[in-house]
C-alpha cells in the first residue's frame, strides 16, 4: 500500500516549508542537496525536518497540507 507524507521543514532563515511526497527519503535529500534552484528551500539551506505525518489516502494528505498551510497562496508541488 502506497504512503504519502506531509512534512514541515525549518529553514536556516527561520521560515518553514510545508510539502507533500510519496518518498520521504528522496524528497528530504532533494531539499538538503539543493537539486531544484526554483524550490523555496534552495537558498534557505540547511533545512531540518521538524514534523511529518503519514497518510494512506493522497486526498487526505493534500487536504491536511492545505490545512497546515492555512490558505497560503503558493503551494508546493506533489512529488
Amino acid at each position: 500500500m502506497k504512503e504519502y507524507y506531509v512534512y514541515i521543514l525549518k529553514c536556516k532563515d527561520g521560515s518553514y516549508y510545508t510539502g507533500i511526497t510519496n518518498d520521504m527519503d528522496r524528497r528530504l535529500w532533494e531539499h538538503r542537496e539543493g537539486i531544484n534552484v526554483k524550490c523555496y528551500t534552495y537558498r534557505r539551506r540547511p533545512v531540518e525536518l521538524v514534523y511529518f505525518e503519514t497518510f494512506i489516502d493522497v486526498n487526505q494528505a493534500i487536504a491536511f497540507e492545505k490545512q497546515v498551510k492555512g490558505g497560503q497562496e503558493k503551494e508546493s508541488s506533489y512529488y
